[in-house]
């Protein structure tokens, strides 16, 4: 059933950039207030102040509970209550797992699904209250594997089965947990992934509709419509819902004989250019690497 947004007050994290400053932009015209959480605040600051109604700002890490508790608080103090929250931070790196970046790896992990973790674990509280929505982003990743990509796609299949948990923990006080899945958008993220030739090669090689960008607006609409109905499952691209009923085959596609052979006759040229991949993806990657150099410094 649909639910009117008008009024209510909306969380999203990772709210700067991509799908999380398109996703405010759509939740406001809706007529939610919106809390935007983030690491960039000139960035944060200019989406408020474009969204208007009387949104605001956060600076806080997903993966800091301390700094998310603090951001909840002041978030309930300043609207009075939270509705829904979007568990939208995440980073990426690519590469085979042998030559991955350690560090880059973990930080995927960290933010993708213990990040998520963290902010369910400080605004479940004022969901409880006001009987809300917590909707968990995803992504295709969690439904099928894909070489090259084993931190993200471990960190959104943990993310899923989290959000199916906690859905189950939770129902029954009346907060409602959805899982929202997209494929390969166009964001600063997929943008970043796509400049290493390789990594676009080889998604160029999975099968249709997956070797495919789709656009950033109509993806994030078909999300806020998900939000409105606080629906168990979104779909970012129609034919993801039809991906969860052969689920179970798609593991020995991908990392079979079509993953098995693309990764053969890619070796040479991983080789060649083994050690230079490293550190998170796109312009959202290099905004948390430098907040963590700043954090380290500090």
């Amino acid at each position: 059933m649909s639910q009117s947004l008008n009024g209510q007050v909306v969380v999203v994290t990772g709210a700067a950039r991509g799908v999380g400053e398109m996703l405010a932009r759509k939740l406001a015209r809706r007529g939610a207030k919106l809390a935007l959480v983030g690491l960039e605040p000139d960035q944060l600051k200019l989406v408020a102040e474009g969204l208007g109604g009387g949104a605001a700002h956060w600076v806080a890490d997903v993966t800091d509970l301390a700094a998310m508790q603090r951001a909840a608080a002041e978030i309930l103090e300043h609207f009075g209550r939270i509705d829904v929250v979007v568990a939208n931070a995440g980073v990426a790196t690519g590469g085979p797992f042998l030559d991955s970046d350690p560090v880059a790896f973990e930080r995927v992990i960290n933010v993708n699904l213990l990040g998520s973790v963290t902010t369910a674990r400080a605004f479940l509280p004022a969901l409880l209250t006001s009987r809300g929505y917590l909707l968990q982003i995803a992504s295709l990743a969690a439904i099928t594997p894909a070489p090259m990509m084993t931190a993200y796609c471990a960190s959104k299949a943990g993310v899923e089965s989290f959000a199916h948990s906690l859905r189950a923990e939770v129902g029954h006080k009346g907060v409602k947990v959805g899982v929202g899945y997209l494929s390969w958008t166009d964001t600063d993220m997929v943008r970043g992934a796509d400049e290493d030739e390789l990594m676009r090669h080889m998604r160029a090689k999975l099968p249709w509709p997956a070797n495919r960008t789709y656009p950033l607006e109509p993806a994030v609409e078909r999300i806020a419509a998900g939000i409105e109905r606080r629906s168990p499952h979104v779909y970012a691209q129609w034919w993801l819902r039809g991906m969860q009923s052969v689920r179970g085959y798609l593991p020995s596609v991908i990392g079979g004989a079509l993953g098995q052979r693309e990764m053969r006759r890619a070796e040479p040229r991983f080789a060649a250019t083994a050690g230079t991949r490293r550190g998170l993806v796109g312009r959202g990657g290099e905004a948390d690497e430098a907040a963590q150099s700043s954090r380290s410094v500090g």
